[in-house]
């Protein structure tokens, strides 16, 4: 009958879940079924009765039944809460043996993700998404995957199109520590070109940029939180941190990178929030600092809840409010 499995697939894939299977994966195009066990990888072919569609679907229910006990395959309830990183541990495992990429990327997302169960997901699913999503978990950047998955996203990042995509791949290889320092170096100066690129270094790296020339601080400094963030502003990597941070301003391609980055200028200059005047520094420095230290997501709120932009007519929307905050960059640069 159409709805059944045909006799020699059903046997075929009952003897493959009578031994130990890790994951499934299933490409459909090609009619197989891989199995990733102990040993390596089982290799089957299917024969589909009927439509192959719904063919496929009696596979994945009898994959269901067997993973998860759960003969309509992956679970309606756990599709919409898995991809939030809510997957039940003790399920996890299990999850990868649907043959559904839809939960092999739930348990990428996981928190509770493993470097062995990483490696698992890698084999059944190997995309961007996957790798940016694994290296966020600390117990896969600190084992033998991490490598792996930060030099995969490198690899393909010039593939990659949209913008806040590459950027938090960018985010992600920089947050892990992973790549060596002559990757590193490639991608800042790519950064010259595709500034939200640069977002990731000053998140991650903010005093371990390429240095730009330093400037000379003015004479008898108190030691005080908002004269050391100044010395941090004129030292070489500060002054580096200051022109990438304006590059990104003049060129930010969608709302997520805007509010990424308010935020972080924000956290950059916390210290500034006490008045310099008069400490002997000059009034637009100390009012530099002061202002770009109030800055968050929500100074952007106003402007971008109204619109849908993004790209260069977002950009004009966000003028009256960037052109200042570039202005006090400028100004701690020496630049006006």
């Amino acid at each position: 009958m159409p709805d059944l499995l045909s006799p020699e697939d059903a046997l075929r894939l009952n003897v493959l879940l009578a031994g130990e299977v890790l994951a499934v994966r299933i490409d459909e195009g090609a009619r197989l079924l891989y199995g990733l066990t102990p040993k390596g990888e089982a290799k089957l072919a299917l024969n589909p009765l009927g439509r192959p569609d719904r063919y496929f679907q009696r596979v994945r229910e009898l994959l269901g039944g067997h993973a998860l006990d759960s003969p309509g395959g992956y679970p309606v309830h756990l599709r919409r809460w898995t991809r939030l990183g809510h997957a039940e541990p003790k399920k996890l495992e299990a999850m990868l043996k649907l043959g559904e990429p839809e939960a092999a990327l739930a348990v990428a997302y996981a928190a509770a993700l493993t470097d062995e169960l990483a490696r698992r997901v890698w084999w059944a699913l190997p995309t961007m998404e996957v790798a940016r999503a694994m290296l966020a978990q600390p117990a896969v950047r600190q084992g033998q995957m991490g490598p792996l998955l930060a030099d995969f996203l490198i690899e393909h990042l010039p593939f990659e199109e949209d913008p806040v995509t590459a950027m938090n791949f960018v985010r992600a290889v920089l947050a892990a520590g992973l790549i060596s320092s002559q990757a590193r170096e490639q991608l800042w100066l790519k950064g010259k070109r595709r500034p939200y690129y640069l977002v990731g270094f000053l998140e991650s790296l903010p005093d371990a940029l390429p240095p730009e020339p330093a400037r000379l601080l003015p004479e008898g400094l108190p030691d005080h939180p908002a004269a050391q963030l100044l010395a941090r502003c004129f030292s070489s990597t500060g002054q580096s941190y200051l022109k990438a941070a304006e590059l990104i301003l003049e060129k930010p391609p969608a709302h997520e990178a805007v509010y990424l980055m308010l935020d972080l200028l924000g956290q950059y200059f916390a210290d500034g929030r006490e008045a310099l005047a008069q400490l002997g520094v000059c009034p637009a420095e100390a009012a530099a600092l002061a202002a770009l230290a109030q800055l968050s997501n929500t100074v952007a709120e106003p402007i971008l809840t109204k619109t849908t932009a993004i790209g260069p007519l977002m950009r004009r929307h966000l003028e009256p409010l960037f052109a200042p905050i570039i202005g006090h960059l400028q100004t701690l640069r020496g630049a006006t």
